[in-house]
Order: C-alpha cells, then sequence, then structure tokens
C-alpha cells in the first residue's frame, strides 16, 4: 500500500478545505467509501478533494454537510474555493490546470490549436482577444500569464510525460506574423527536444482518422485513475467513467498509428519555423 498523501493545508482554498474534509470524515469514523455513499461522485474523486487537487462541487458540498452534520460549512465555502482556482483559466478547465502538475502523463490531441504547454506568449495573446474581443488588456493579459505559467511544470524535478499531436492545418495556420510564427514553431521543436516529450503530426493528405473530433486531453496520475477532458468553444468536459477513458484511450491509440513518427514530425515543425523565417510559408 502506498504511503498516506496528507495535504498541504497551507498551500491554497482548496488545500485547506480539503485537509479539512478529511479531518471531519476522519473524526466522523466514516471511509472514503461510506462518505461517497448516496452521492454521484466516486471514491477516486473524494480522495484528490481531500489532497487538494480537486474544487469540491456543490452537490458533493452539500452531501458531505448533510452526511458529517457539518451544518452548511462546505457548501458556503464552495465559492470561496471556486474563487481561488479563478487564475485566468476558463471555469470548465480550471480542474484541469489544478491536476495538470500531478499527472503522469499526458496526452493531447489538437485539431485546431497549438495546445496550451507548447504556446508562446504571443500565440495565446492572439487566441485570446480573437476569442474575447470585448475583453481589456488586463484581462487578456491575466489569461496569458495563467497559460504560460503551466508550463512551469515542465521545471519539476519529474514532469509529466507530454504526447501531443497536431493537425498540420495547426502548424500552417497564420495565427501571427511571420516572424512570430518561426518563434513559435521554434519554441514548440525547443520544448519536445528538452522535456519528455514526444510530438506526432497528423498530415493533411490523411482523409479520414480515428479522433474526427475535437481538442481532447488523456492524463494518468501516479496514485489515481485516468481522467479525460474533452474541450468546445465554452465549454469543456471531465471524464471519469472508465469505460468511456478506456474507449478515448484506445482511440488515442488509433490516432498515434495515423500519424507521422516523431522524427518526421518534428522536422516538419522545423521546416515550418524556416519557412515562416524566410518567408515562403504556405499561402
Amino acid at each position: 500500500m502506498p504511503p498516506r498523501k496528507d495535504p498541504d493545508a497551507s498551500a491554497n482554498v482548496p488545500s485547506f478545505y480539503g485537509a479539512e474534509l478529511r479531518y471531519k470524515r476522519e473524526a466522523a469514523g466514516l471511509t472514503l467509501e461510506q462518505l461517497a455513499e448516496g452521492s454521484y461522485r466516486g471514491i477516486p474523486f473524494l480522495s484528490q478533494i481531500e489532497r487538494g487537487e480537486r474544487r469540491m462541487p456543490m452537490d458533493l458540498a452539500q452531501h458531505v454537510d448533510e452526511k458529517l452534520g457539518t451544518d452548511g460549512f462546505f457548501e458556503r465555502r464552495c465559492e470561496d474555493a471556486r474563487k481561488a482556482r479563478q487564475s485566468g483559466h476558463a471555469e470548465h478547465f480550471a480542474d484541469v490546470a489544478e491536476m495538470e502538475p500531478y499527472a503522469e502523463t499526458i496526452e493531447d490531441w489538437a485539431p485546431l490549436l497549438i495546445p496550451g504547454l507548447l504556446q508562446t506568449a504571443a500565440y495565446a495573446r492572439a487566441i485570446s482577444r480573437s476569442a474575447m474581443p470585448w475583453a481589456s488588456v488586463t484581462e487578456v493579459e491575466r489569461i496569458v500569464g495563467a497559460r504560460m505559467k503551466r508550463a512551469k511544470l515542465f521545471e519539476k524535478e519529474k514532469p509529466p510525460y507530454l504526447w501531443a499531436i497536431l493537425d498540420e492545418n495547426v502548424i500552417h495556420r497564420r495565427v501571427l506574423p511571420p516572424e512570430q510564427m518561426a518563434e513559435l514553431m521554434e519554441h514548440i521543436a525547443g520544448v519536445i527536444k528538452e522535456t519528455p516529450s514526444i510530438l506526432q503530426i497528423v498530415p493533411q493528405t490523411t482523409a479520414v482518422h480515428p479522433f474526427m473530433m475535437g481538442l481532447t486531453r488523456i492524463m494518468t496520475f501516479p496514485d489515481a485513475p485516468p481522467l479525460v477532458y474533452t474541450e468546445g468553444l465554452h465549454s469543456g468536459q471531465l471524464i471519469d467513467y472508465p469505460v468511456l477513458v478506456k474507449q478515448y484511450g484506445q482511440s488515442y491509440d488509433l490516432l498515434r498509428a495515423a500519424a507521422l513518427p516523431p522524427e518526421a514530425s518534428l522536422a516538419m515543425v522545423e521546416a515550418a519555423a524556416e519557412e515562416y523565417r524566410n518567408g515562403k510559408e504556405r499561402a
């Protein structure tokens, strides 16, 4: 049995309430399984909340308050934890951003945009501005800063293993001026070379493939079940149902087989950088 991991209650608001939940549960003499009984949430989800890795949703807070007799404490503090996580990320992505540093592996499929962990500030700024043309400069910079901060997970002693698969159109979509697009391509190549990361490209000549849908991410953890995250324009969904997670994993494996080998994919990105530098990028 792996050693027990106690949350650092001083780290942030979710960690504080996670530690408090564990304290109240153990004081009541309940196991995670007993506390989860009667809720719509599973034991792994509760465990991640106790470790401060996920925020507590309102339905679970109400269930916990009733089961532990905590007089609405967790329900009242749900909003506090939610606000603590709003650090430049969309609300539907907040949980994913919080769990990212704890992941053992991250597998991204990006059919339209460069994944956040591979973006430059200029690219993130352009994408944010296009999605929110009415936003203030301060708001856009807050989003850009949060996205750049996520990439610091590569500086950890044991960073997650990243496997990113991009549609070829993504690297040829001129979101920025040629000089900045060249910098973006060079940045992607640098990350792939300098971190435990693999990049594959699905070529434009591939008419159909096993993942004909939007942005998808699969994350695995050393001490928690794997998760899938899918995202649309203004919403995202976390999936932890084992059967579905397995199906997504199988589809991602098939996508790997349909993509170019890592060496050829990296060469394609480096060639795109040179083309942007020389003003010979595709029309």
